[in-house]
């Protein structure tokens, strides 16, 4: 608390320069739920097949909000260019054109990582395996989504910037602690690592502009860290829903 006060009490200073602020921006990847001890007992190969079965469950869910998040900040943007760029994250996910290969978007590519563990489709898309908390903290982010400034809503989706990296893990772990997963079913991870670089670029521009003074860039941490909070919340629900 004490630390978090003095951090607070240099509010009166000048902004931090563009490199200073995105440097404090990347740092809060500390908080990153690659982190999480259930991430990390995953990627170590700790998981039963029932543990990661849930994982994915409770995880397609969030996948599904966040087409509708970025609709709703899509519907808080006054400026076409944004729009435009804001735009291809919702085909990213829900899919566009004949829905095949690179053009069904990520909701169908986690559908085939949840074939490749052992659920159903209809079981998956039936959400029945989703816990409150889970519902709860997704529904959250869509609600700050469609209410909070548009700038804001854009900022709270930097923690792309460190998705990248616990892809990759998945990537280089998974075949080797849960070989009985079929590799097809990892094409989400790999096709995720270019687009979040992508989005990464455009939600910091975004931010870098809007958040001009030190009080401003603080609210934009403690926006980073809502969103930072979120994930991690996510996980504590479902390592408990697998005990």
């Amino acid at each position: 608390m004490e630390i978090a006060q003095a951090i607070r009490n240099d509010s009166h200073l000048p902004a931090w320069s563009t490199e200073a602020f995105e440097a404090q921006l990347r740092d809060k990847g500390r908080a990153y739920h690659i982190h999480h001890p259930f991430n990390v007992r995953m990627n170590a190969g700790g998981c039963t097949p029932d543990e990661i079965r849930c994982w994915v469950a409770n995880r397609f869910y969030y996948q599904i909000c966040i087409p509708r998040k970025d609709a709703a900040i899509l519907a808080n943007m006054p400026d076409r260019a944004h729009r435009r760029l804001w735009l291809e994250r919702i085909l990213d996910h829900d899919g566009h054109g004949d829905y095949e290969g690179s053009a069904a978007g990520g909701i169908e590519a986690w559908t085939r990582l949840g074939e490749a563990v052992g659920i159903s489709r209809e079981d998956l898309w039936s959400l029945q395996g989703v816990v409150p908390a889970v519902r709860f903290a997704c529904d959250a982010y869509v609600n700050f989504a469609a209410k909070a400034p548009w700038q804001e809503a854009v900022c709270s989706s930097l923690t792309e910037m460190f998705a990248p990296q616990i892809h990759k893990d998945r990537l280089a772990t998974w075949p080797t602690h849960y070989p009985w997963i079929e590799s097809d079913g990892l094409a989400y991870f790999r096709n995720r690592i270019p687009l979040a670089t992508r989005d990464v670029k455009h939600g910091l521009q975004v931010t870098l502009a809007h958040f001009q003074t030190r009080q401003a860039q603080h609210h934009a941490l403690d926006i980073l860290q809502f969103k930072l909070d979120i994930l991690w919340t996510m996980l504590d629900a479902i390592e408990k829903a697998c005990q």
